[in-house]
Formats: structure tokens, C-alpha cells, sequence
């Protein structure tokens, strides 16, 4: 069964969601919310704790003058989980501050998240942040649910084209979001600089031969990492989920 409604936040801005069990098939209810065609993807996960006011304000940047503008200029999904928190936050808030016109879709488990003007579960207690376009509400009442599901609903939008994941922070649930991008064959660049999970892996690169859990260990055998310095200059970045999501330069994909 899936269930297709729209929402509307306090801002007045509204959503399209879609609330699906877990035999669906997501080519075919992710067609209901008027997704044709393939288009590049841009997954973002991790989290935004026990920054620094400067690594926070550096992060809040990245997403106005980077993933936000790439997104519009390729027309690429971008793919979170939605809530209003964290990196979630930052990407709809930079969506809007550009006024981009891309989709901007969340992923989260329905018992978890707060609906505005709508009735919700006991246990839910994380509202969605009202600059996403679409919600996808997946079966589920602990965070973790939503990432297999996450990872399944980018690549099912991207249809063979290219996708990437960016990893800023991030603790348990963005080391399985990972993992889940990894699996699917999608390459993660990892914010070094941004904290916890980020920069256990960068350090786990870096330092080979110093030790480190066996799940960070596995990622590292599995490849499909890149890392970005945030103290570095943002065109480095530009051009890295340039290519990433076109498989050409800058200056290349400008033409």
C-alpha cells in the first residue's frame, strides 16, 4: 500500500509525500510523485555535532555555494533524510537561499518524524525540514531505518546516471547510510575537517597503519572514498562532484 498527500509547513511552503510499505516497487511509486527519466543524484548524509562555530559556518557555505548550486546548474536530485536538523537543514535552507529549483527529497522512518498538521506516533519526535520538495516515508520507528532505503530510493532516481554521496560529520546512522551508498557502488567524498564519523575515516586513510573498528576498516577495503579538506578552497570541491556527477571538468560541463 502507498499513500500519496501533500504537506504544508509553517513558511506556507509545501511538499509532496509519499508513504510506502516495504514491497513496493520504488520505480513504480517514485513515478507517482511525477519522477520520469534518469537524472544525476546527490546524497547527502551525516550530521552537523560537536562542531565548531567556524567548521559550522564553513559547512553552512559548502552547501550555498557548492551542492546547492551544482544541483541546479546539472539539475541533479539531491537525496537526504529530511529532517530539520543538522546537514538536512542546511541543504533545504541553501536550496532556498539560491532559489533553486531542483528536487530536494528526504528519506525518513514514518514513526519518527513529526507531520505538520497531520497526527503522528507516540514515539516520533523529529520534525521535517520545509524546504524539501518530496518525502519518501518509509516503514520504520528507529533512525537507521531510512538507510538502506535511502541509498535504494537515489539509485532508483538516477537510473544509471551518475551519483555521488557527501558524508560531512556523522555518527552510527551516517556509517550505515555509508555503507548503504558503498554497497549500491556510489563513490562518497568525505568532508575531512567536519567531525566525528568524517574524520575517523580521514584519519583511518591517512594513518593506514594506525588502528581502527573493523566496520571503518571494511569501507576503506571497499574503496570508493575521496576525501575534501574543509580548511581547502570550494572550487576543489566544485570540481570534484563535477566530475563525479558528469564525468567532465568545470569548465567542460559549463559548455
Amino acid at each position: 500500500m502507498t499513500k500519496l498527500f501533500k504537506l504544508t509547513f509553517k513558511n506556507q511552503q509545501t511538499a509532496l509525500a509519499l508513504q510506502i510499505t516495504e514491497s513496493v516497487d520504488l520505480s513504480v511509486v517514485l513515478g507517482k510523485m511525477g519522477f520520469q527519466g534518469s537524472h544525476s543524484v546527490v546524497v547527502v548524509v551525516g550530521g552537523a555535532s560537536m562542531m565548531s562555530d567556524e567548521s559550522i559556518t564553513r559547512l553552512r557555505l559548502l552547501f550555498v555555494e557548492v551542492i546547492a548550486p551544482i544541483a541546479q546548474q546539472l539539475g541533479a536530485f539531491v537525496v537526504d533524510g529530511g529532517t530539520d536538523s543538522g546537514v538536512m537543514r542546511m541543504m533545504g535552507q541553501a536550496r532556498a537561499e539560491i532559489g533553486g529549483t531542483f528536487p530536494l527529497v528526504g528519506i525518513a522512518p514514518i514513526d519518527k518524524i513529526v507531520l505538520p498538521g497531520v497526527s503522528h506516533s507516540p514515539v516520533a519526535d523529529t520534525p521535517l525540514e520545509p524546504n524539501h520538495t518530496h518525502f519518501v516515508l518509509i516503514p520504520g520507528d528507529s533512525w537507521g531505518d531510512e538507510s538502506p532505503w535511502l541509498s535504494r530510493v537515489a539509485t532508483t532516481l538516477a537510473k544509471g546516471a551518475p551519483s555521488v554521496t557527501v558524508l560531512a560529520n556523522g555518527g552510527e546512522i551516517a556509517l550505515l547510510d555509508v555503507s548503504e551508498n558503498i554497497k549500491a557502488g556510489r563513490q562518497v567524498v568525505v568532508l575531512a575537517g567536519s567531525g566525528r564519523l568524517a574524520d575517523e575515516i580521514t584519519r583511518a586513510v591517512r594513518y593506514p597503519e594506525q588502528k581502527t573498528r573493523e566496520r571503518i576498516s571494511k569501507l576503506l577495503r571497499e574503496g570508493h572514498l575521496t576525501l575534501f579538506d574543509l580548511s581547502e578552497q570550494l572550487a576543489g570541491l566544485i570540481e570534484i562532484l563535477t566530475q563525479r556527477l558528469t564525468g567532465r571538468s568545470c569548465d567542460d560541463a559549463r559548455k
